[in-house]
């Protein structure tokens, strides 16, 4: 098969595709993987995001039927409520979808998302998270004006915002990129509620897999296991040459950026950088999971996203044409910015906090969350040694020891459901 690649100016729609089955050995050589999957090559691209037509392999099965009856069932009541309420009835011929469609019962969508699930409707969710998510625990996102990760670079008078991500300008100067490293990198930071929440979902059984595009490392850090988690676009766990891959050690590469040097690859002399997916770099292979986990999502949970970098922006039209769509956000995005919604398709919009605390008191797990949370601190702070002066009264001798020698003082500790 010949081999294609298109090639777009930046900012057009492209999702760039080599297929690995007719790759030239030459360039099997050059690919970051020699053990390139057989069905090719996706990159990262910052574009806007299209929905796309369901295919066939995409149609509904009896199950989504019943599911949407009972979800039928509880926009009736929502409406005969909310008419009571009004003194009014229900009139008979009534198109409830219509009537209850989308953004018609605004108050509505936490409600009948945490019912169903409630009611064992909703067994595989696929959770679709961006920068929103991390805001609680102190990490700007990338793009709000003025306080953004982006706009925090000006100084370095990167020619435009997305440029700190692109591998020819990071060759050039990899100094904006570092600058947003060090903001970034793991250990900073606490998981805040939101990813609690999320871990939440995996103890009670129902998290199918979590599709992350953060590379700040809460998700793991709130122990989200490994193979419940896809970090679409890479991490700081490892570390190589951005010229020739040669793998460099990660503690090495975070301590030079960290003390602002620029770490060298010892083969080539090339920078190294985290194994962070740039713009026109290849997608992790665990990526390619999406093709299996969507088909069999029920629930898609979408939050703290802008739905702007393919090709992780479409994900969210690979599920089902009849699964419920649950957008948590400031604003609208993507295919739920249309008017009508979609049907089965919900939308919450305000503080991302505030959403999740709402649905976890809907579901009734607040109070799990909160105890996790304080768990989780307790463990940390039980891991940070403190120095305790020896028995001499000049205080010389000295030794380390574990803070966790008062189990009171730890038990009293708290945590804000923001993280800090």
């Amino acid at each position: 098969m010949e081999n294609k690649e298109e090639r777009r100016p930046f900012g057009v729609e492209v999702i760039t595709v080599v297929m690995g089955a007719g790759m030239s050995k030459a360039k099997m050589s050059r690919d970051r993987r020699s053990n390139q999957p057989a069905f090719g090559r996706v990159t990262r691209s910052f574009i806007g995001s299209q929905e796309s037509a369901p295919s066939s392999s995409q149609q509904s099965k009896p199950s989504d039927s019943v599911l949407l009856d009972d979800l039928s069932l509880m926009r009736v009541s929502e409406l005969q409520a909310s008419l009571a309420r009004k003194g009014k009835a229900l009139k008979a011929g009534t198109d409830v979808s219509k009537s209850t469609s989308g953004r018609s019962v605004p108050q509505g969508a936490l409600e009948t998302v945490g019912r169903l699930m409630k009611l064992g409707r909703l067994r595989n969710v696929v959770v679709v998270a961006g920068a929103g998510i991390s805001t609680a625990s102190g990490i700007p996102d990338f793009r709000t004006p003025g306080t953004g990760l982006y706009a925090n670079l000006e100084k370095y008078n990167v020619p435009y915002p997305e440029a700190v991500f692109n591998i020819d300008y990071f060759s050039d100067d990899p100094r904006p990129f570092f600058s947003l490293a060090k903001e970034l990198y793991p250990g900073r930071h606490r998981p805040n509620y939101i990813h609690y929440f999320i871990r939440m979902l995996h103890q009670k059984g129902l998290l199918l897999r979590m599709y992350t595009q953060n590379i700040d490392g809460l998700e793991k850090m709130c122990g989200i296991p490994d193979d419940k988690l896809v970090e679409a676009h890479g991490s700081f766990a490892t570390a190589s040459c951005h010229l020739c891959y040669t793998p460099f050690p990660a503690e090495e590469a975070k301590n030079a950026i960290m003390t602002d040097s620029i770490p060298t690859c010892t083969f080539c002399s090339a920078t190294v950088k985290p194994n962070v997916v740039f713009f026109g770099e290849d997608l992790p292979e665990k990526y390619f999971q999406h093709e299996t986990d969507f088909p069999k999502a029920d629930l898609l949970i979408i939050m703290g996203t802008s739905l702007k970098i393919e090709p992780f922006a479409s994900l969210v039209n690979t599920v089902k044409p009849r699964v419920l769509r649950l957008l948590l956000n400031r604003h609208a995005v993507g295919p739920f910015e249309r008017k009508p919604l979609r049907r089965g398709d919900y939308v919450e919009l305000g503080d991302l906090v505030d959403l999740v605390r709402r649905l976890a008191d809907i579901l009734g797990w607040h109070a799990e969350i909160q105890h996790l949370m304080n768990s989780s601190e307790n463990e940390d702070l039980q891991n940070i040694p403190m120095v305790i002066p020896g028995p001499h009264a000049d205080g010389g001798q000295q030794h380390r020891a574990c803070s966790c020698s008062n189990s009171e003082e730890s038990d009293s500790s708290e945590t804000d459901s923001k993280g800090t």
